[in-house]
C-alpha cells in the first residue's frame, strides 16, 4: 500500500508542477500597471491596475494613492474621472467635456473649465492656459463628401501618398494642437496648425510628450514632422516648434537637424530644454542622442555623442536640474543610466537580469522606476540613486505569481561565423532538468533594429513558451541596440547576410548543449523576425523541424510597392529600381529561394497591417500548400501589425502551441 501511495503523490506531484506554470489564460489574467500622475512634491504618485475579463475583453481598472514616504497604497474612486497632471496648483481630472480640479489629492474636485472635445490635455504652469489636442477634417477624401448627390458613395480620393499609415486609412483628419485662454471664457481655441496637413501629436503612436509649456507658460513647445504626402512618407524629419502666444510667431527650434527631434522636456529650473534626436534623414534607427538648449542663449549641446550606445528608453531630469536619468537597452537588458550635462559623464546605476522602463520620479536619493523582466509584468521600485540597489513598492501580481512556477533565463555568449561574441538569452523551462533534453525554439526579434531585452509580452512572451516545455533561444543578432552602434547598424542594407548567419550560429551552438534535443528545433518570429523566419525555411539546411512566420517580408519588391512608411523601405532595402539592383531583391528575398522550401510552416497576418499588407502572408501560405508542404495560415482581419484582441491572442497562442506538438 504504501508504494501504491508513493506512485500516487508522485503523479499527483507531477500534475501539480505541470498545472503551475504559465499559460496563455493565467497570462491575460494578470494584472497590468500604469502610472497617472505624480506629485509636484515628488512624494506621492497615483497608479491604475488594469485587469482584463476574458469573457467580454473588456479591461476593467481600480486607482490607487501612493505614498512614497511610508509605501502604503489606498484605493481611491476617481468616478469617471481620468487624470490629466498633477503640479503646483492641484490635481487635475477630465469627466466628459469638463477639466475638474482638487487641492487635497483627489479627496474633492472643483469644476476648472469646459473644455468640449478634447484627447490629450496640458494645463500650462501658471494654471491660466490649456493645450489640449484633438482631431480636426482638413481635406476632402470621400467622394461622397465631394460629390453632395452621391450619400451612397464608398469611394475615397487621394493625389498623393500618406493614403494610409500603420492599420488605418487617410479619412482627411489629422491630430493638431490648440491653445486657450482659461482667464478669456469667450475666446476662442487657437487651432496652432490651422489649414496644415500635419500631425501633432504624431500619428499613430504620438502622445502627450510631443508638447509641453514653457517654465513662464508663454510658450508651447511641439513636435511635428512638417511635410504632407510623398515628402512625409520618406523623411524621418520631425522638429520642436515653439508657439509663442503674445506674439502668435511659430519658430523652429531644431531646423538644421534632418532626423528626428522628439521629446522636449524642460529642467525644473526652466534654464534648459533637453530632447532626443537622431542626426541622419530617413534612418529610423539612427543612434538616439541627448541634446540641451540652454533657454536663454539658444545654445545646443549633445551630451551623449561620444557614447556607443543608443538612448532606447523614458529619460527625465533630476530634481535640481543638475542631473538626467534615462533607461537604454545595453547587453540584453535595459538599465538606469544617470548623465552629468556639464562633464557629459555617463554612470550606469543598475544591473541585472531585468529591464527598467518608465522612469517616473525622483524622491530624495531614489528614483521610482517600472520594472519588467521575461517573468514578470511591470511593478514599481525604487533605484538607490548612489549604490543601484533597487527596492519592490508594489507587488500587483503577487497571488497570481504564488502559483507559476517561473522560467530561468541566462545570457550565454556565442562565437558567430565572423568571430564576434554575440550575447544569446536561453530561457529555460520551469523546472528546468539539465539531465534531459528538450525541443528547442529558435525566436527571431523583428525591429530590425529592436533591442532583445527583458521584456514581458502578452504574445510574444518567452516564458510563456518555456513554459509549454520548450527552451527558447533568442539571440542578440547584428541590429539590436545596446551592443555598440556598429553592431546596431551592421543590417542595413544586409537583411539577409550576417544577421541571419547569426541566428544560424546560435542555433548550431545550443544544438551542442545536452540538453538540447537537436533533431527538434523549431523557428519563429515577426516582422523582420517573420521575414527570418521565411529566409531561413529557404537555407537552413535541415536544421529545424518546424516554422511559425508572423507578418513576415516574403517578397521585397511586392512589399516595398505596398508599405508605407518609405523611409524606412528606401534606407535599409533601397528602391527595386535602384542600379545597382539591391541585394534585398536578389541574394536576400525569401520569395527567390521558395524551391528550397522542405518543412511545414505557419503562417500568421493580419488584415490590417499595413506595413506588412495582407498579400505578404497570402502569398507564403499560397507557395507552400502549392509545393506541397504541410502549412497553416492563421488570419485576423480585424488586426494590425499585433495582436490587440484578447479573444484573438488567444486563439494566436493556442494555435501557435497546438502547431509546434503537431510539427516538433
Amino acid at each position: 500500500m504504501k508504494i501504491k501511495y508513493s506512485l500516487l503523490a508522485i503523479t499527483a506531484s507531477l500534475m501539480m508542477n505541470a498545472q503551475n506554470v504559465m499559460t496563455p489564460e493565467k497570462l491575460w489574467k494578470l494584472n497590468r500597471l500604469s502610472v497617472a500622475a505624480t506629485a509636484p512634491d515628488q512624494a506621492s504618485l497615483f497608479y491604475k491596475i488594469s485587469k482584463t475579463d476574458l469573457k467580454t475583453e473588456k479591461s476593467d481598472s481600480k486607482n490607487y494613492f501612493l505614498n512614497l514616504k511610508n509605501n502604503t497604497a489606498v484605493e481611491v474612486d476617481l468616478g469617471k474621472k481620468s487624470l490629466i497632471q498633477w503640479d503646483k496648483n492641484g490635481l487635475y481630472a477630465k469627466e466628459g467635456e469638463k477639466i475638474y480640479i482638487s487641492s487635497d489629492s483627489g479627496k474633492t474636485w472643483t469644476e476648472f473649465y469646459t473644455i468640449g472635445k478634447a484627447d490629450l490635455i496640458k494645463i500650462s504652469p501658471d494654471g491660466k492656459k490649456i493645450a489640449f489636442s484633438k482631431e480636426v477634417q482638413v481635406e476632402t477624401v470621400y467622394g461622397k463628401d465631394k460629390y453632395k448627390d452621391t450619400p451612397k458613395s464608398t469611394a475615397q480620393i487621394y493625389t498623393d501618398l500618406n493614403h494610409r499609415h500603420w492599420d488605418t486609412w487617410n479619412e482627411g483628419k489629422y491630430n493638431h494642437l490648440f491653445v486657450v485662454n482659461t482667464a478669456q471664457p469667450s475666446s476662442a481655441a487657437i487651432d496652432l496648425l490651422e489649414g496644415k496637413s500635419w500631425d501633432s501629436p504624431q500619428k499613430p503612436f504620438g502622445g502627450a510628450e510631443d508638447f509641453t509649456w514653457s517654465p513662464d507658460s508663454e510658450q508651447l513647445l511641439y513636435v511635428v514632422k512638417p511635410f504632407s504626402g510623398k515628402e512625409y512618407v520618406t523623411t524621418t524629419n520631425t522638429d520642436i516648434f515653439a508657439y509663442h502666444l503674445t506674439s502668435g510667431t511659430v519658430k523652429n527650434l531644431t531646423e538644421e537637424n534632418k532626423g528626428y527631434d522628439n521629446h522636449p522636456i524642460f529642467s525644473p529650473d526652466g534654464k534648459y530644454l533637453m530632447y532626443t534626436s537622431m542626426k541622419r534623414d530617413g534612418y529610423e534607427a539612427d543612434k538616439n542622442d541627448i541634446k540641451i538648449i540652454e533657454w536663454k542663449t539658444g545654445t545646443k549641446t549633445n551630451l551623449t555623442e561620444n557614447w556607443d550606445e543608443s538612448v532606447t528608453g523614458s529619460l527625465k531630469w533630476g530634481n535640481n536640474s543638475k542631473e538626467i536619468y534615462f533607461s537604454a537597452a545595453y547587453r540584453g537588458t535595459k538599465q538606469l543610466f544617470s548623465l552629468d550635462p556639464k562633464t557629459k559623464k555617463i554612470s550606469q546605476l543598475t544591473r541585472g537580469d531585468f529591464d527598467v522602463n518608465e522612469l517616473l520620479l525622483q524622491n530624495k536619493s531614489e528614483i521610482i522606476v517600472t520594472r519588467t523582466d521575461y517573468n514578470h509584468n511591470a511593478d514599481l521600485f525604487a533605484v538607490n540613486i548612489k549604490n543601484g540597489k533597487m527596492k519592490q513598492i508594489t507587488e500587483v501580481n503577487k497571488e497570481n505569481y504564488a502559483s507559476i512556477t517561473p522560467s530561468r533565463s541566462e545570457l550565454k555568449m556565442v562565437k558567430t561565423t565572423d568571430g564576434k561574441e554575440m550575447g544569446v538569452w536561453f530561457v529555460y523551462p520551469p523546472n528546468f532538468d539539465p539531465n534531459k533534453k528538450y525541443p528547442t525554439l529558435l525566436y527571431c526579434q523583428g525591429g530590425p533594429q529592436s533591442a532583445l531585452t527583458q521584456f514581458f509580452s502578452t504574445r510574444w512572451n518567452l516564458a510563456l513558451m518555456a513554459a509549454q516545455g520548450y527552451i527558447v533561444v533568442a539571440p542578440n543578432r547584428r541590429g539590436m541596440p545596446g551592443w555598440g552602434t556598429q553592431w546596431n547598424e551592421q543590417i542595413s542594407g544586409d537583411w539577409g547576410g550576417q544577421a541571419i548567419q547569426d541566428y544560424l550560429s546560435a542555433a548550431d551552438f545550443a544544438k551542442t548543449l545536452p540538453f538540447v534535443d537537436g533533431d527538434r528545433m523549431g523557428a519563429v518570429g515577426a516582422s523582420y523576425g517573420g521575414y527570418s523566419v521565411y529566409m531561413l525555411a529557404g537555407m537552413h539546411e535541415n536544421r529545424f523541424k518546424t516554422f511559425i512566420s508572423h507578418n513576415g517580408l516574403f517578397d521585397m519588391k511586392s512589399w516595398y510597392g505596398t508599405t508605407e512608411e518609405l523611409f524606412f523601405a528606401n534606407w535599409d532595402i533601397g528602391a527595386p529600381w535602384d542600379q545597382p539592383t539591391p541585394r534585398a531583391y536578389t541574394d536576400f528575398n525569401p520569395s527567390n529561394f521558395t524551391d528550397k522550401w522542405n518543412t511545414p510552416i505557419m503562417i500568421i497576418q493580419g488584415g490590417l497591417d499595413f506595413r506588412v499588407p495582407y498579400e505578404q502572408g497570402n502569398q507564403a501560405f499560397q507557395t507552400a500548400r502549392l509545393k506541397g508542404l504541410k502549412s497553416k495560415f492563421l488570419y485576423y482581419p480585424n488586426e494590425n501589425h499585433w495582436v490587440l484582441n484578447p479573444h484573438n491572442a488567444l486563439v494566436w497562442q493556442r494555435e501557435f502551441f497546438d502547431w509546434l506538438k503537431e510539427t516538433l
